[in-house]
């Protein structure tokens, strides 16, 4: 399957049913009086995120959703049925915007969640309900209401708890293969990923979710390689796992490149916790392991791990390294949250 991770739709509510104008005409019913019936309401237009979807693909085939209008109202009091609703479905993590792209409508980040995009058209009276003491016979009835229509953007943000940055050929592929049971594309050349991949690690009894995102390069927020429009994909990160390829020419330069555009990108990133790792040790001498880990220890200033996914040396340390980052973000998010329920529950 494909991956896409944005889509421009556009949804159009259902219009309301009018009302009727009728009078019940029988043989030997000297008063017959009104009964035309209310049309139906208009279909709404929804979104709900569902399990089992990791991918806006659908949407690249069909760009345009539109509920069913209600049905007229008739005679003998009989109201119109209501029109049928549409429910786009999304892969959890997706934001619905506005026509801008920067206006946020919906964020559905749990599996269930189902919020209401246009709202169908109210259905029309009919003339039975315009009937009073003085009027016993109203010859008016309304029409429905229209539907709404808008064009909006789907985006998909994947949630995951530690996402992989650095330059292409880092040896990130390689480092979720080895962890996880995704298969991505590896190579000998840059760009062999071109899309985010997903996969869920397990150590010591306990999983968490790790993406890689595709090599970014100097110039990537100005649109240059495949840009930085992926990095949209480790904005819900916990922590960012910075592998550094041992085999270039400078680590602590390259440490710096990524580093500038995750700045330039925005959305917190480059405030987000960090573990940053020297790869490809295995194919270094001790002394080029050792003024590489230098370099990278002066431009990141913080101690870098070691690390060889093809021999797995230092995997298991960085692996620890990382849960024990997401454990500290998800008991801090526990305890905001029981915060928030207290403070809502309290009453002065």
């Amino acid at each position: 399957m494909k991956f896409l991770d944005q889509a421009k739709v556009y949804i159009r509510s259902g219009n309301g049913g009018a009302g009727c104008v009728s009078f019940r005409r029988e043989k030997f019913i000297e008063f017959g009086g009104p009964d035309g019936g209310d049309g139906g309401k208009g279909g709404d237009v929804w979104v709900e995120c569902v399990e089992g979807l990791n991918t806006l693909i659908d949407y690249r085939f069909q760009q345009h959703f539109k509920a069913q209008s209600g049905v007229h109202g008739m005679g003998k009091n009989r109201a119109g049925a209501k029109g049928s609703d549409v429910v786009l479905k999304v892969p959890k993590g997706t934001q619905v915007l506005d026509e801008d792209g920067e206006t946020l409508i919906a964020d559905l980040t749990e599996i269930g969640q189902r919020v209401r995009l246009a709202k169908g058209g109210n259905g029309g009276f009919g003339n039975a309900y315009f009937t009073t003491s003085t009027n016993r016979a109203p010859r008016r009835a309304n029409p429905g209401q229209d539907g709404e229509e808008r064009t909006i953007w789907l985006r998909l943000k994947l949630i995951a708890d530690a996402g992989l940055v650095g330059l292409p050929n880092a040896g990130k592929s390689t480092f979720l293969a080895t962890v996880t049971s995704a298969k991505p594309k590896i190579a000998d050349y840059p760009f062999t990923t071109l899309h985010p991949g997903l996969g869920v690690v397990g150590v010591h009894g306990r999983e968490f979710v790790l993406a890689d995102i595709p090599g970014l390069i100097e110039g990537a927020h100005e649109g240059l390689g495949l840009g930085d429009r992926f990095l949209g994909h480790v904005e819900r990160c916990q922590v960012l796992l910075h592998l550094v390829d041992g085999t270039g020419e400078h680590a602590g330069q390259s440490y710096k490149v990524i580093r500038g555009e995750l700045s330039a990108y925005g959305g917190g990133l480059d405030e987000k916790p960090e573990i940053v790792a020297l790869t490809k040790i295995d194919a270094l001498t001790t002394e080029q392991i050792k003024e590489q880990k230098a370099r990278l220890k002066r431009a990141a200033k913080r101690e870098p791990m070691l690390l060889s996914a093809a021999t797995g040396q230092g995997v298991s340390e960085v692996l620890d390294a990382l849960l024990r980052i997401i454990d500290e973000a998800r008991a801090s998010e526990a305890e905001r949250e029981t915060t928030v329920v207290k403070n809502a529950e309290w009453r002065p």
